[in-house]
């Protein structure tokens, strides 16, 4: 399939008339949309505005390449636009963009499509067919310019085939793998822009693309055991066990695009740490290994959109407590207008904490099934929170809804052409949420309940060494990876044991949370020799950061020297959650820093704790790590 194939004079603007980036966007999904190649014109630009908040499809040089795949696409297409005066488009280099090209790729688009997209990406590295396409004055211009182009190109990629299959197999001494997120137009950009700079510095090259139809060009095991460095440019996950034990190079894909040459001179001069792998056998089973990413990549999703309600929430909650414990209640003495609108905004049977269980399960679902699970997964969500099934049951909603749109795509695939517009707007939700909910409802919620009710008996009855045992070992978590899975579990289990009426745990969890960064404060205050003048500045700053409960503060330094930081914060965070337990502090609002101690039942045994963990950490920290050269 050629470019022109998905480019064609109905989806050219010669002239845009839009002068802001917003602008750009709307006019070309709308010439697509009047094309008739979207379903859901309102529904495409919302996918091409989520992948810019990941990154700008602003690549420098004059380009802009805004791009989705999603069901709103009908036919897989490209429109074309060009500006001759520029338009800002938050570009990589900071200058105006002058050519457009808006991708649009169906949900179904299928592997030719997405490579001939891909080879779009390709192409625009050439200074010269980018001039011609600026001075381009009609729309027939332009798919001229393209074609002979592209013809240009498959005679280059013919007459290099030889040369190909003669090199030998390993001969590569820097290797490279590219990725981005929606793997159409960054991934393949960057590789080219990095094949392009070694060649002309004269280097053994190769390079793997992660993108949208997948591995192109692996790289081996007998390659990467001979390589000297290995440049890893990409912004998702890609497979870096395999290169344990190897100097790697690690950045976001755009450095690949825009900064081939000072990639290829560090990978040069060896400039790269070595990689620390998991140490498990890379010959595992790819598919399980693809499989657990994939989890754990749906589980994190649900959890970071559920977490901005979880905070929002749980501060209202907490600045209501300032009241009185029950200050929001009308019966009580103490009741107070303002303490029942903010827990009404925060909690209540309205509020941001009533959204928790479905946001969880919509969010997990919509990573798994795209748009069309995310209403099937609220519902499924909804009906676990009504059930008392909490977390629990939201993960299961969640992971339920995901996967039976999924099934339900597959079962409504070979449907006439005539029905794919009613797909996701009729189909999947009605079967999705009748099937979810039913599930839910018949099977799920029953045990789950009885579950969560075992876990409250449970918390609620633990008392001396296993309640110390739980806070030490929940408050650890939240100092492994300092804002990562683990982290983020520690907290939702915290949540769930204030929604189960238990505040001890939730107590222990926000002490940990603290500590790290409070740890790395006092370290680089009473061991300055230990640490350079900018690690040092930084450190001041992590006070703050403990104070108010910011652990990430400490992911710079943990960062720089993994092994002292993280076990050393473990240890103190640790310490800090069992002497919390031990103290049997309780926290009611779900949230943790310095402006809820006073909402605690033992304000100065809480201070005490989290101060106790972060001198324990910061001095294992500071007699540990080795003075500066």
């Amino acid at each position: 399939m050629k470019i022109t194939d998905l480019l064609k004079l109905d989806t050219i603007l010669i002239d845009l008339q839009s002068e802001t980036k917003l602008g750009v966007i709307e006019e070309l999904s709308a010439k697509l949309a009047q094309a008739g190649r979207l379903h859901d014109e309102g529904g495409f630009k919302a996918a091409i505005l989520k992948r810019e908040e990941q990154s700008t499809t602003g690549i420098g040089e004059g380009i802009a390449i805004p791009h989705a795949k999603t069901s709103a696409v009908k036919t897989p297409a490209i429109c074309f636009g060009k500006s001759v005066s520029g338009i800002q488009f938050e570009s990589l280099d900071g200058q105006p963009a002058h050519l457009f090209f808006m991708i649009a790729a169906s949900e179904a688009a299928n592997q030719v499509h997405l490579e001939t997209l891909s080879r779009l990406s390709s192409l625009l590295m050439d200074a010269q067919f980018r001039s011609q396409l600026v001075s381009a004055t009609s729309a027939e211009e332009v798919l001229e310019i393209i074609n002979k182009k592209e013809h240009e190109a498959d005679q280059d990629e013919n007459e290099n085939e030889e040369q190909k299959a003669s090199t030998t197999i390993g001969a590569a001494k820097i290797l490279a793998v590219t990725a981005c997120p929606t793997g159409i137009a960054h991934t393949y950009m960057a590789a080219d822009a990095l094949k392009a700079k070694a060649k002309e510095m004269g280097l053994d090259f190769k390079v793997e693309t992660n993108g949208s139809t997948g591995v192109k060009n692996r790289l081996n095991p007998a390659e990467i055991a001979k390589a000297d460095v290995i440049i890893v440019a990409a912004d998702k996950q890609v497979e870096m066990d395999r290169f344990d034990g190897k100097r790697v190079i690690i950045v976001p894909v755009a450095q690949g695009l825009r900064k081939p040459e000072e990639l290829l001179k560090r990978a040069v001069n060896q400039d790269a740490p070595i990689y620390k792998g998991t140490k498990k056998d890379s010959r595992e089973d790819e598919t399980s290994t693809k499989g657990k990413i994939e989890i754990y990549k749906h589980l994190m999703n649900g959890v970071s959109n559920m977490l901005p309600f979880v905070v929002g929430g749980g501060i209202l909650i907490a600045l209501s407590f300032f009241f009185g414990i029950d200050a929001s209640d009308p019966t009580k003495p103490e009741y107070n207008p303002i303490a029942k609108a903010l827990s009404d905004i925060g909690g209540g049977t309205s509020g941001a904490f009533f959204f928790l269980v479905p946001v969880l399960a919509g969010f997990i679902a919509s990573s798994i099934a795209d748009r069309p699970g995310f209403a099937p997964g609220m519902v499924g969500g909804l009906l676990a929170a009504q059930a008392n099934a909490g977390f629990i049951g939201g993960l299961i909603a969640g992971f339920l809804a995901g996967y039976v749109v999924l099934g339900l795509k597959k079962l409504f695939s070979n449907l006439p052409q005539a029905f794919e517009g009613i797909k996701p707007v009729l189909l999947y939700p009605v079967f999705g949420m009748l099937i979810t909910g039913l599930i839910m409802l018949f099977v799920i919620n029953e045990p789950v309940t009885a579950l969560n009710q075992g876990l409250s008996n449970w918390l609620q009855g633990l008392s001396g060494t296993n309640a110390v045992l739980l806070g030490m070992i929940l408050a650890g978590m939240m100092a492994v990876d300092m804002g990562g899975p683990i982290n983020k579990a520690a907290f939702t289990f915290g949540i769930a044991a204030i929604e189960a009426q238990s505040f001890g745990p939730h107590a222990a969890v926000m002490a940990g949370g603290m500590v790290p960064p409070l740890a790395i404060a006092f370290a680089t205050t009473f061991f300055k020799s230990k640490f350079n003048d900018t690690e040092r500045k930084s450190g001041l700053t992590n006070y703050f950061m403990g104070a108010f409960f910011i652990t990430e503060g400490a992911i710079p330094f943990a960062a720089a020297d993994p092994f002292r930081v993280i076990i050393s914060s473990v240890i103190g965070a640790a310490t800090a959650g069992a002497l919390t337990m031990a103290f049997n502090v309780t926290l009611p609002a779900p949230h943790g820093g310095v402006f809820v101690i006073p909402l605690v039942n033992h304000p100065f045994l809480y201070l005490l704790a989290i101060l106790i963990g972060s001198l324990i950490s910061g001095l294992i920290l500071g007699f540990w790590k080795r003075k500066q050269n």
